[in-house]
């Protein structure tokens, strides 16, 4: 991954089961309208992803391979949530349910042989605590679900080597409209990406010759 990349990724989630509309997309392009700030010298990419796991699996090294981002961030609907969670780790094993096609991984397995967990470079604790979003609880969770959304994160943190984040979404109701979710996105990314790039400040430091 090139760590000069002034990209950044973000993907929502199209319908599957009863959801029609997924809140997960709905923020997405909200996020769009809204971008990142004019302070912000990161070029915001948006791509819906379909609730399917071997489409997904194509769509991430696609966008690790084409646009190297500095990050990609990966956002989902968690149908019983009052609050937007922060996801650490994606998980290899246990995708036991059918996406919409009924698809479902052989041996309930992201990627045969990869390690257990996969622990983004981010600190999820941390940006929590840096965020303050009116009326929008924003917190930290170490278990994404065992569904796409988890599958995705495991496989994008795996390719663009733990640069890669999770959000989960609540269903869009009258707390939580399009647009609100879209300006809470607006809020973490730019702090996720602000850690993202100490990070890399970081790394690079330590490649420096005494």
């Amino acid at each position: 991954m090139d760590s000069q990349s002034s990209c950044v990724v973000v993907t929502g989630f199209g319908p599957f089961r009863q959801h029609l509309v997924n809140s997960s997309w709905e923020a997405v392009k909200e996020l769009f309208k809204l971008g990142l700030g004019p302070d912000m010298q990161v070029e915001l990419r948006t791509l819906q992803l379909p609730v399917d796991y071997r489409e997904v699996k194509q769509k991430i090294v696609r966008i690790w391979k084409d646009f190297q981002p500095q990050l990609a961030v990966h956002v989902g609907v968690d149908t019983s949530a009052k609050a937007i969670f922060l996801e650490q780790c994606g998980k290899n094993c246990g995708y036991r349910d059918g996406d919409i096609r009924g698809f479902r991984p052989e041996g309930g397995v992201c990627l045969p042989g990869g390690p257990e967990v996969i622990v983004s470079k981010i600190s999820m604790k941390m940006i929590c605590k840096c965020i303050a979003i009116e009326d929008v609880e924003v917190t930290f969770s170490g278990d994404a679900g065992r569904y796409v959304c988890d599958y995705t994160y495991y496989l994008s943190l795996h390719h663009g080597n733990g640069h890669a984040a999770l959000i989960h979404v609540p269903p869009l109701s009258h707390w939580f409209p399009a647009s609100l979710l879209g300006k809470a996105l607006q809020a973490i990314i730019r702090e996720m990406l602000g850690a993202s790039g100490k990070v890399q400040a970081q790394s690079t430091a330590l490649l420096l010759p005494k």
